[in-house]
């Protein structure tokens, strides 16, 4: 994008920048243009840079952690969102992307000039609390492991970004598990037969739909000129026991319900705790209220189509 282009562009609307436009990213985007911003977008992945282009956004090929793709993206934008994934390769697959690649973006937006709101999509996994515990933003993780550690550390690295970089404030959504169209695990495997679910069913899940998720980044960007970032957990407002969760379905879809293993699911080292994650934080500052409260609306309408 050129000078003219990009003075244009901002004269028309907000711009948005969004690295690691996947699942998240882009319904982000989307929602994004529906208020009349223009969208660019960071991949790594050409086949979704070629779904992003045919959706009128302007993209960029480039791995994050590098720093290439810095001068092909001007600064100023009024809206950051960072929600890269790991995209595989394990522990480094982890550092490249989450730390390497959330420092590569405070590098460019200081090299850049300085950003206005910058949104980072973390994970409740930095938390280790289990046993049931109610687990808000005040929780300690100094004890969650190498994984989550890596993801802490990006989370530094985004709330330095207003001291570092001209970033005007940060926030760091700290999501639980996400589902929605196109990404609902059990429920697929609910539909293939399966007799067995992974995990243990007495361990309440903690759910957001994708388009909570999003409307959490919305307020996010929308909030009062005077209010400041921070971190905020992004849930449901009901966790319930997985096997609450999977008897529910299995009586909407007709199926049996399938035993539990008690066993980690596939690339899990470990089930997942039983803890209810508190979202009471992002609902009292940022006024956001979950469209799905609960697994029974937010699949009820994956169910509805």
């Amino acid at each position: 994008m050129n000078a003219s282009a990009s003075a244009s562009a901002r004269a028309a609307g907000p711009r948005l920048v969004v690295f690691g436009c996947g699942y998240v990213g882009a319904a982000t985007a989307a929602w994004a243009q529906a208020r009349g911003a223009t969208v660019t977008a960071l991949t790594r992945n050409p086949a979704t840079a070629a779904a992003l282009r045919a959706a009128g956004i302007e993209v960029v090929v480039a791995d994050l952690a590098g720093s290439d793709w810095h001068a092909a993206i001007p600064g100023g934008a009024e809206w950051v969102l960072n929600s890269v994934s790991s995209g595989g390769g394990g522990i480094d697959g982890y550092r490249r992307s989450y730390v390497e690649g959330t420092r590569s973006v405070v590098a460019w937006a200081r090299s850049a000039g300085g950003i206005g709101t910058l949104v980072y999509t973390g994970s409740t996994s930095v938390y280790p609390q289990g046993d049931g515990a109610a687990v808000d933003e005040t929780a300690p993780t100094d004890a969650a492991g190498e994984r989550p550690g890596l993801l802490l550390a990006a989370e530094a690295a985004v709330r330095g970004a207003e001291a570092e970089a001209g970033c005007r404030r940060s926030f760091v959504l700290r999501l639980a598990g996400i589902y929605g169209p196109g990404r609902h695990h059990v429920l697929d495997q609910l539909r293939s037969g399966a007799g067995e679910i992974a995990g243990a069913g007495s361990h309440r899940l903690n759910l957001v739909h994708r388009d909570d998720i999003v409307g959490a980044i919305a307020a996010c960007f929308l909030a009062r000129p005077e209010q400041g970032g921070g971190i905020f957990n992004v849930a449901d407002d009901a966790p319930a026991p997985k096997a609450e969760v999977v008897a529910w379905l299995a009586g909407r879809l007709g199926v049996p319900v399938p035993r539990f293993t008690g066993e980690p699911a596939g690339g899990r080292r470990a089930v997942t705790p039983d803890r209810i994650i508190v979202n009471r934080r992002a609902r009292e500052v940022l006024g956001w209220v979950p469209r799905y409260p609960s697994y029974r609306e937010g699949y009820a309408k994956l169910l509805s189509h």
